[in-house]
C-alpha cells in the first residue's frame, strides 16, 4: 500500500451520513484548548473495537469492551476527553466512565446504554467528571454534520500531538456512495498491540457487527499493529469503527465485491492515520519504513521488521543520519527468527549496503543525506522464502527525552 498520507479537508470533505460532532474546552487542559468532544449517530451503529492488551486497562477500555461484548449493534454515541486518562483509578474510575457515558446519553436524548467513552492523558489521576458533565449539554447544542466539526473533535483528543490526525475514503456500491472518515491521536507511548491510543472510524455503510469486527481485526494487523514510536503500549489503546447504514446502500456481505471495496477503504483510512501518528512522534524528524522481504512466513518477516523498528540503536542512528547498517543487521539477528546471514541483502534509502551477507562500498555522505529525508525506506531481503511484511517507526531524538522527562510537570 502506498505510504501517501491523506487527510480531511475541513471545508469540503463529505462526512458519512447521519453523524454529528462537536467539541469544547471544559477546563481539563490548562491552555484553553478543546478537550471534551461528542460524536452522535442518528441511528444505531454496528460497532467493532480493538483494545489494548496491556494488563492495566483504563476504565474507559473496561467499560467499552464489556459494552461491545453485550451490545455491538446498539451504539449511538462516543464521548471523549483529553488530559486525563482515567487509568489506574480503581472502582471510582469505572464509575466516572459510566457517569460520563450516561451523561452523554441524557444530554443527547439517547436511550440508556448507547454511548461509549474514550479518555487519554495522564495515568493515575482521577477523572474530573463534573467538568465533563457540565460541558456535555453545550456540546450537544453545537453538534454539526460537517467535516469541520469532526476536525475539531479530532483536535480535542490531542495531548502531546502537534496536530490532529484525520483521513477519509469512499467507494460506490449499488449506485450509492459510501463514506468513511477517521481520526486518531498519538505521538508518544505508541507500540500498539491491537490498535493505537484513541482512534476511530465512522462510516455510513451497512454491515453486521460480526463481519465488521472480523474486517477490523484483519486491517489492524497491517496498519495500527505495524507501527511503533517508543515501544510502549498504552493503558488506553482503543480503536473503534461505527457503521450506521445511512448511505442507503445494501448491507455488505462477506467475501463480496462490496466487502472487498469496504476493506480496502477501511485499510486506506487506518493506514493513513497510523502513518500520521508515526510522522508526529514525539521529537520525530522522519518516518522510517522497514520492509522485510524473502522470509519463510509473513509472521517471521513481521517479527524481524518489528525488532529493527523498535531498536533504540537503529532509531538513534536515523536521528543523526548515520548509515550504520550493522545496527539493522544485528537487530534482525536477535529477532528470534532463523535465517542464513550469508544470504541477506540490505538497502538503506535505496542504496545497497549489504549483498549476500557481505558489506558493499557506498558513498557514506550521499547515504547520510538520503537518511535525513522525511521518509526513509529500509529493505532487508532474507532470500529464504516468498513472504514479506512492513513496519513503520520514526527516529529517536533528544527531544523525545525532553518531552517525556517533564510530561506531568
Amino acid at each position: 500500500m502506498s505510504a501517501a498520507i491523506s487527510s480531511i479537508d475541513a471545508g469540503s470533505a463529505t462526512s458519512p451520513g447521519g453523524f454529528t460532532a462537536a467539541a469544547v474546552h471544559a477546563g481539563l487542559k490548562t491552555d484553553g484548548a478543546l478537550d471534551v468532544a461528542l460524536l452522535v449517530s442518528a441511528s444505531s451503529c454496528a460497532t467493532a473495537g480493538m483494545f489494548t492488551k496491556n494488563a492495566l486497562r483504563a476504565a474507559p477500555v473496561v467499560y467499552d469492551a464489556q459494552f461491545l461484548s453485550d451490545r455491538p449493534g446498539r451504539v449511538r454515541a462516543v464521548a471523549m476527553n483529553a488530559r486525563i486518562a482515567n487509568a489506574c483509578t480503581g472502582a471510582a474510575g469505572l464509575e466516572a466512565a459510566k457517569a460520563m457515558a450516561h451523561a452523554a446519553e441524557e444530554a443527547a436524548g439517547l436511550p440508556p446504554r448507547t454511548a461509549l467513552v474514550l479518555s487519554t492523558g495522564v495515568i493515575g489521576v482521577p477523572l474530573p467528571v463534573e467538568k465533563i458533565l457540565r460541558a456535555l449539554p453545550g456540546i450537544v447544542q453545537n453538534r454539526r454534520p460537517s467535516a469541520r466539526s469532526f476536525a475539531e473533535l479530532s483536535l480535542a483528543i490531542c495531548t502531546t500531538d502537534t496536530r490532529p490526525k484525520t483521513a477519509s475514503a469512499s467507494f460506490k456500491m449499488a449506485g450509492k456512495r459510501v463514506h468513511l472518515v477517521g481520526c486518531a491521536k498519538g505521538a508518544g507511548m505508541i507500540h500498539p498491540n491491537m490498535a493505537t491510543t484513541l482512534a476511530f472510524v465512522v462510516t455510513d455503510a451497512a454491515i453486521s457487527p460480526t463481519l465488521l469486527q472480523k474486517t477490523l481485526r484483519e486491517v489492524t494487523q497491517r496498519t495500527f499493529n505495524s507501527i511503533s514510536i517508543d515501544g510502549d503500549t498504552s493503558t488506553n489503546d482503543t480503536l473503534l469503527v461505527l457503521a450506521n447504514g445511512e448511505s442507503g446502500a445494501p448491507a455488505i456481505q462477506a467475501n463480496s465485491s462490496a466487502h472487498r471495496a469496504f476493506k480496502k477503504a477501511l485499510e486506506e483510512v487506518c493506514h493513513s492515520l497510523a502513518l500520521q501518528i508515526v510522522a508526529d512522534g514525539e521529537g520525530a524528524q522522519r518516518v522510517i519504513e522497514i520492509a522485510v522481504r524473502g522470509a519463510k512466513t509473513e509472521a517471521a518477516a513481521r517479527q524481524i521488521a518489528q525488532t529493527i523498528a523498535t531498536s533504540p540503536l537503529v532509531k538513534t542512528a536515523f536521528a543523526g543520519g548515520d548509515p550504520n547498517w550493522g545496527r539493522i543487521f544485528a537487530a534482525a539477528g536477535r529477532a528470534g527468527v532463523k535465517f542464513n546471514p550469508g544470504l541477506v541483502d540490505i538497502q538503506m534509502a535505496g542504496i545497497p549496503v549489504l549483498r549476500r551477507g557481505q558489506p558493499l562500498y557506498f558513498n557514506e555522505r550521499a547515504a547520510s543525506n538520503r537518511l535525513l529525508e522525511k521518509h526513509v525506506n529500509i529493505t532487508v531481503n532474507l532470500h529464504a522464502g516468498p513472504a514479506a511484511a512492513s513496519y513503520w517507526t520514526c527516529d529517536f531524538t533528544a527531544e523525545y527525552v525532553r518531552i517525556n522527562a517533564s510530561y506531568r510537570t
